[in-house]
């Protein structure tokens, strides 16, 4: 399959205390992602997670090795802007990306960076808007809606950029259990009409709906693999402080008292339809 994203031995150094001595928070890492998955990548604080992320359009520049959006090098100034459109961003916390006081034309905003027609704004805005239900408060102003459905406002402004893949960086981590719900139904939905998602988190029963999961650690990446094989690795992942989902906890100590539950049962539905034929 096709390469959205290349990373090349990157490495990515800052600057830290009084004597400016280097930091290096990501360590030769070398990744690809391809057209279409839906890759999760995890890891503990300080890990180089959401370093990574800034990395991928631009927002961070590699201090050495390189990354390839769709054969752009991010370093590459004049194309900066065909990165950013074709791997859009979404952050942690909403209110760092809401720009305008009316819902509709922050959504509007990145579109009519790019010079996008009026009349395509407009069909972008209200289709994006669809996206994340949130048409009928296309009216209202950001600052007085919930958190998370200033999190949908914020994903909408990208979707209207119409990008082929967006990084979603820790997006549920300042919400309550039913709004990191509602976002992930958003991104599932999203992957499910082509676009790359790449989602930065700390939650496991987020990750285990990805396609593939990526751990980092010191500033590596220590696992690569489907939900399964990794989750496969408990004890690795236990080593850096990392709890694999309830049901895959819940199967094995099912499968020690005998019920012989396949492998590849990582989420709770599948638990549950699993038991509920059991006989």
């Amino acid at each position: 399959m096709e390469s959205i994203i290349r990373i090349e031995n990157l490495v990515f150094e800052y600057m830290s205390g009084e004597d400016e001595s280097p930091v290096r928070a990501i360590d030769d890492v070398s990744l690809r992602f391809e057209k279409g998955s839906f890759t999760a990548i995890i890891g503990r604080n300080g890990s180089g997670k959401s370093t990574l992320a800034k990395n991928l359009n631009g927002l961070l520049l590699p201090s050495s090795g390189a990354i390839y959006v769709k054969g752009w090098d991010t370093k590459d100034e004049d194309h900066i802007w065909d990165i950013r459109q074709s791997a859009g961003m979404v952050f942690q916390n909403p209110d760092n990306q809401l720009v305008s006081s009316i819902v509709e034309d922050d959504v509007a905003f990145g579109p009519e960076n790019l010079g996008i027609e009026p009349d395509e704004i407009r069909r972008r805005v209200d289709k994006a808007l669809a996206s994340v239900n949130m048409g009928r408060y296309k009216k209202k102003a950001p600052h007085n809606l919930s958190g998370g459905q200033k999190q949908r406002i914020a994903i909408a402004g990208v979707v209207a950029m119409k990008p082929e893949c967006i990084i979603f960086d820790e997006p549920t981590a300042m919400l309550d259990p039913k709004g990191r719900s509602e976002i992930m139904e958003i991104i599932k939905e999203l992957h499910e009409d082509g676009i790359t998602v790449i989602l930065i988190t700390h939650f496991m029963d987020e990750a285990v709906q990805a396609d593939r999961i990526v751990i980092m650690d010191n500033s590596q990446v220590l696992l690569d693999g489907t939900p399964a094989e990794i989750f496969a690795q408990e004890e690795t992942l236990r080593e850096v402080n990392l709890e694999v989902p309830m049901a895959v906890a819940l199967a094995e100590r099912l499968r020690k008292r005998g019920i012989k539950i396949p492998e590849d049962i990582i989420t709770s539905e599948g638990l549950v339809e699993f038991i509920c034929q059991y006989k």
